[in-house]
């Protein structure tokens, strides 16, 4: 029975007089006949969201819940056509996303539903903008928030993911073991022919010098047999490799044939390959 009323900033009233419209109230100090005139009912000018919960079926047979989040508000121009046109309009709201998402994603495949999510969103407020404007209510934007497929469906997703993942992992470990392993022969290989090229270098060295001793003993005392030079450098040599293996304090017991003969036969072996070696020189 008010005389004065007021209207919070970012929100309109409806007065009708006799029960029929009469005006808008915008925000701010308004006047108003008591008896005659009254306030219909008050609507907000701010964006509202509306979470819509829609379950329905991929083309490859998925059953799929998306949850679409619309946001809109009463247009400005037309508070008329937002208070007297629809009786629910979240319900409106409502009705057309379950139809518009209903009849987009059973043309798509499960993969497909979350990689075009913003496709279903654009077409879902495209196709509300148009349908909703006519009762006064303007779309800001809708967005496609969740996929949720069913948990069977989700679980068997999860362990093609990580089958793949570890298909993968399987084989970039095989790849780089095989790198490993070739590397690893191929250095083998290199140590392998340069231990050879040592060990020639070594016995070319010890031929040399041993030709080298028994010329130059020959040439000091002349007459004397080479051959019998060479045994006694042979014998010298083995006496000190006996002292070396006795003088190292880790080594433990050693056989080796000590009689005359073997020494000899040692020694003509030793002699043989020399002069041979000396021959292919």
């Amino acid at each position: 029975m008010s005389l004065i009323f007021t209207v919070k900033q970012q929100n309109c009233a409806i007065i009708e007089r006799f029960g029929k419209y009469h005006r808008i109230a915008k925000s701010g100090l308004h006047f108003k006949i008591p008896i005659v005139d009254r306030i219909s009912t008050k609507l907000s000018l701010k964006i509202k969201q509306l979470n819509v919960s829609v379950e329905t079926k991929t083309k490859d047979n998925v059953f799929v819940n998306l949850v679409v989040a619309v946001q809109y508000r009463v247009l400005p121009d037309k508070v008329y056509e937002a208070c007297y046109m629809l009786q629910d309009p979240e319900q409106q709201i409502k009705a057309f996303v379950f139809d518009l998402v209903r009849a987009q994603v059973p043309l798509l495949d499960l993969d497909d539903v979350f990689s075009k999510k913003d496709d279903i969103a654009i077409a879902v407020k495209n196709e509300l903008e148009g349908q909703m404007a006519e009762f006064g209510y303007g779309i800001i934007k809708a967005l496609v928030t969740d996929v949720n497929p069913d948990a069977n469906v989700k679980a068997a997703m999860n362990e093609i993911n990580t089958a793949q993942r570890l298909r993968i992992a399987a084989t970039e470990k095989g790849e780089t073991e095989k790198i490993m392993k070739v590397k690893q022969a191929e250095a083998e290989a290199d140590a392998a022919i340069l231990q050879g090229k040592g060990i020639a270098g070594q016995r070319q060295a010890i031929i040399e010098g041993l030709s080298d001793s028994v010329e130059e003993f020959v040439k000091q005392i002349p007459g004397t047999d080479p051959a019998r030079v060479m045994d006694m450098v042979m014998m010298i040599q083995y006496i000190d490799t006996l002292k070396e293996i006795g003088g190292n304090s880790k080594s433990n017991v050693v056989f080796v044939p000590h009689s005359p003969g073997n020494v000899n036969d040692l020694s003509t072996q030793i002699r043989e390959t020399v002069f041979s070696a000396q021959k292919l020189n």
